[in-house]
């Protein structure tokens, strides 16, 4: 990797938080972590990443509120759903609607989350060089 993929985590759960951010590090990614959307708007604004893990449930403004507050100044920031929680509809349609790469289940794997990344990450890549 000439530049190492940016990726930002935001997630309240330090249990899921601090393994995720250790691994991606380990394996060349260059991590950031934000317990909560406040926090992950400020970075996002002051050193935006090339892509976001986002908790949907978390304290203060949820993750569908951080995606649409995201989206008003970053449209094109591919971000991925990470949830333990799938009985709520109406939020996954929110968030499909504000426009997202995907969702990980919290349950997933090291492995099935790199897999995950790479694959949106490509998507978004070729996507911005159809566009320029």
């Amino acid at each position: 990797m000439d530049k190492a993929i940016h990726v930002l985590i935001v997630d309240d759960e330090p249990d899921f938080l601090e393994p995720l951010a250790f691994w991606l590090s380990s394996r060349g990614y260059t991590v950031s972590k934000a317990p909560d959307g406040e926090q992950a708007i400020k970075r996002v604004a002051v050193d935006c990443p090339d892509i976001v893990f986002l908790d949907v449930n978390m304290p203060g403004i949820d993750g569908i509120e951080t995606l649409r507050r995201l989206r008003e100044t970053n449209p094109t920031l591919p971000v991925l759903i990470v949830t333990a929680a799938y009985q709520d509809e109406k939020k996954f349609e929110q968030a499909r609607t504000l426009g997202i790469a995907g969702f990980i289940p919290k349950g997933s794997s090291l492995p099935e989350l790199a897999k995950i990344l790479e694959v949106t990450l490509r998507a978004h890549s070729r996507l911005k060089s159809q566009s320029e």
